[in-house]
């Protein structure tokens, strides 16, 4: 048995999720030739400022998932927590590009704060031995 499996998954998730938010980055700096800085390029500051806000959010809600999965209190709505976080983060990417998906940047936005705010909320609890 995988020891801290909804944390493993996690963090591997995280590792891809922040690998194509890289590439996303790469595509525009190669079209518009920009290979330092941003230029003022508001294309290219969107896709820059969702990887930064990925890997703002990210270390914390994997921390709070290791710290809960470590407790035993999380089974089974951990993991489900985790994937709705990492699908919320996607919404985000795809959101700060504007236009019709912009939405997304939203959704993206709130299911970040929901989920730090629960995890931390279930932590919390944890950790006063309510739970």
């Amino acid at each position: 048995m995988a020891l801290l499996p909804v944390t493993l998954a996690t963090a591997a998730a995280a590792a891809i999720l922040n690998i194509w938010l890289m590439t996303r980055i790469g595509a525009v700096r190669q079209a518009e030739k920009i290979f330092v800085g941003d230029e003022d390029s508001e294309p290219l500051v969107r896709r820059m400022r969702a990887q930064a806000n990925f890997v703002e959010n990210a270390p914390f809600v994997l921390i709070l998932i290791a710290a809960i999965e470590i407790t035993g209190k999380g089974d089974p709505w951990l993991s489900y927590v985790a994937a709705v976080f990492m699908l919320g983060r996607i919404a985000h990417a795809f959101g700060m590009d504007g236009g019709s998906l912009g939405i997304g940047r939203m959704i993206g936005t709130i299911i970040s704060m929901l989920t730090l705010l629960g995890l931390a909320i279930v932590a919390a609890l944890i950790a006063a031995r309510v739970m």
